[in-house]
């Protein structure tokens, strides 16, 4: 059975009315009709399912430090975790300084289709969304900034000089995602086609840009001491630690219950049924990970953690 957004309010409003959560406005005191009252619980329940979706995504940066830490060597895990902190904390000053303003400032016609400018700093022409503050709504965004970001960590994990990484976090925060976003979330080109590009929640926004920028840096870099033997064969750097991989994989299964129910931004019942997408698709491709791996010997923990996250970016953008 649908139900819709309004419907389910009115619902909420009046179950809190009649336990006397709401005496004023049951009995009229202050003048508020049951519509602005409605609206007003509307407003403050998307204020916070949005801040509870940003913590959540947040969080997925724990997932990320693990998951990457686990797959490499010990010798370089505090390098790994470093940059995963840096990501947010560099990332978030960035974001707030310039990049949320090109991302959803501005006019949205000529060369604003592609850049946009204005909102710097959280300042006057801050974008924002429906009932969310500016705030709320940066907080939410700046956490997908930080996911961009983090998957250039993984790619070039055990080759990269911190100061290199550190200004790298700052470019992609400031800059590259930024632009990427204004194309199609911001209201860019990409939205304003005939037929508009889709991505719900970012599987091409947010994972593909930092996918792109992994493999870019990757390919700069080359591959890790010790991959290829003289000969050229190849030899496995085995992870260091597969609990420290699963329990990453296990944070960001959870977080992705903020990054694609969030991405509806909005306290909405359709929520639920977008968080059951995103379970479904999640288990499915940790299944077919474990029995692709369990035809070749037996099953690999790794591979299956691998697996859930692929099926986790994969139903992102649906």
């Amino acid at each position: 059975m649908k139900v819709s957004r309004k419907l389910f309010v009115r619902a909420a409003l009046l179950g809190s009315i009649a336990a006397g959560a709401l005496p004023a406005a049951a009995s009229g005191a202050e003048g508020a009709s049951i519509e602005e009252v409605a609206q007003g619980l509307q407003t403050t329940l998307d204020n916070v399912w949005i801040l509870v979706a940003a913590a959540l995504v947040l969080f997925m940066q724990a997932g990320f430090a693990l998951v990457e830490a686990g797959m490499i060597r010990a010798k370089s895990v505090g390098n790994v975790m470093m940059k995963n902190l840096m990501d947010l904390c560099l990332g978030a000053l960035a974001f707030f300084a310039v990049g949320f303003a090109i991302a959803f400032g501005g006019d949205l016609t000529g060369i604003g289709k592609f850049i946009g400018g204005a909102g710097w700093f959280l300042g006057e022409g801050s974008f924002t969304y429906g009932n969310l503050t500016p705030f709320t709504f940066f907080l939410f965004q700046v956490a997908f900034v930080a996911t961009a970001a983090t998957i250039v960590s993984g790619g070039m994990a055990e080759r990269t000089k911190f100061k290199a990484y550190a200004i790298y976090s700052i470019v992609i925060s400031a800059l590259i995602y930024p632009v990427v976003v204004r194309w199609q979330w911001g209201g860019g080109w990409l939205y304003q086609l005939s037929t508009p590009f889709h991505d719900f929640a970012g599987s091409s926004i947010v994972h593909l840009t930092g996918g792109v920028a992994a493999f870019a840096g990757a390919k700069a870099l080359g591959p890790r001491i010790g991959k290829y033997g003289p000969d050229g064969t190849v030899k496995v750097i085995a992870a260091h630690s597969i609990p420290f991989v699963l329990t990453g994989v296990f944070i960001l299964f959870v977080g992705w219950f903020g990054f694609n129910p969030g991405s509806q931004l909005g306290a909405d019942p359709i929520i639920g049924r977008i968080a059951v997408t995103t379970l479904l698709s999640g288990v499915a491709g940790a299944t077919v990970a474990m029995l692709v791996t369990w035809m070749k010997g037996k099953p690999d923990m790794a591979m299956t953690g691998n697996g859930l996250l692929a099926g986790l970016v994969g139903v992102t953008a649906g």
